[in-house]
């Protein structure tokens, strides 16, 4: 065992993920002792194409719309940040919650989940499904193409659970897992709903498609808000109340989540990775109180931001554009660019994963070629 190994070890709770006993890769590898097995996983997915592209494609905003909205890159590289900042508070290992929250939007199709849906109906009139979530797991095991003998990256089995177990208020809605994932899937899960309840916040705020005004009728802003006010007073510009308020919503969102997910341990007496993944339902979660404020915000921003027709009208017509070009490609195989040998079943999945792999701005580009 290195001393890296051993080091970390001693560091994180009983009920973490530990490096070394890690179920380890499908494909044998050399074992590196400069690096532990999840921090190799995320220096892989950070290097990967499928990671690159991620800075074009839709958050809520289409990519270009604007220098300062998110992108799925910086959403991701968000919840990234705030998966760590919770699992070192939980002495959880913070390179598997890192690969994890790097690795979970991989397979986003453009114009977000517009995009995805559209992929989808596609799918289902074909005899087939899209889900992005199963996608970000093909690309990392079969997609992605860098070492020889396999192809994928061929990350540890612990980041492709976390990543096949991974759900939020977008993901799989309505479903609940028999069993757990690790704690460390469960903490990504709710890092990126703090992350993107937040920044959406932000964003709609910069945008002006919500206001200030309106937010102040909930309960988790006015929390915030007065968080900033006990602390800077009430002169604040409008962008520097903005920020600091939505990083006090931040705090207090991870707090709380830190603070049940620790009671929920002691009272379901996890004392093991065993015990995690044997307890059905969650472990890491808000608070129920917290839960209802957070929910009444979201349906707030489902209805006034995400459904508002001046972001509708770019993401319906990305949706249309996914679809004609799907329909081209499957109509006409001799003009789809990775056109192969392959069956029609083969090809279905071929263009699923092209146009599912392509930026905002390639799509585009590739349906005004068919339109010429």
């Amino acid at each position: 065992m290195s001393q890296l190994t051993q080091k970390e070890a001693r560091n994180l709770a009983s009920y973490a993920i530990k490096s070394g006993e890690s179920s380890g890769r499908r494909h044998k590898e050399t074992v590196d002792d400069d690096r532990l097995c999840f921090q190799r996983d995320k220096d892989r997915i950070i290097h990967s194409k499928a990671f690159r592209r991620l800075d074009e494609k839709t958050q809520v905003f289409v990519a270009g719309s604007g220098d300062h909205y998110r992108t799925r890159l910086t959403h991701t590289l968000e919840v990234a940040q705030v998966a760590r900042d919770i699992a070192r508070r939980l002495e959880l290992n913070e390179d598997l919650c890192e690969a994890i929250a790097l690795a979970h939007d991989l397979g986003h199709p453009p114009f977000g989940h517009a995009g995805e849906a559209a992929i989808n109906d596609v799918m289902n009139s074909l005899g087939g499904h899209f889900e992005h979530n199963e996608q970000s797991r093909r690309v990392v095991e079969v997609l992605e193409r860098s070492y020889p003998g396999f192809d994928g990256l061929n990350l540890t089995i612990e980041v492709l659970e976390g990543l096949m177990k991974h759900q939020t208020a977008w993901d799989q809605a309505g479903k609940i897992f028999e069993f757990s994932a690790h704690l460390e899937a469960q903490v990504v899960n709710v890092a990126d709903e703090i992350a993107y309840t937040n920044h959406d916040m932000d964003d709609g705020l910069r945008s002006g498609l919500i206001s200030i005004k309106q937010l102040r009728k909930f309960q988790l802003w006015q929390l915030g808000e007065k968080e900033v006010f006990k602390k800077y007073g009430h002169g604040l510009e409008e962008e520097i109340l903005i920020s600091r308020v939505i990083s006090s919503i931040i705090s207090m969102m991870i707090e709380d989540f830190c603070t049940q997910a620790l009671k929920n341990i002691k009272t379901y007496k996890i004392k093991t990775v065993a015990d995690v993944k044997k307890h059905q339902g969650s472990i890491a979660e808000f608070s129920e109180s917290m839960k209802i404020i957070i929910k009444e915000l979201r349906q707030f921003l489902f209805e006034n931001f995400y459904l508002n027709p001046k972001i509708e009208v770019f993401t319906l017509k990305g949706k249309g554009m996914i679809k004609k070009l799907f329909e081209y490609y499957y109509k006409n195989p001799k003009h789809f660019p990775k056109s192969s040998k392959s069956s029609k079943e083969e090809r279905i999945v071929e263009i699923k994963d092209y146009i599912a792999g392509m930026t905002d701005r390639f799509l585009i580009q590739e349906f005004k070629k068919i339109q010429k």
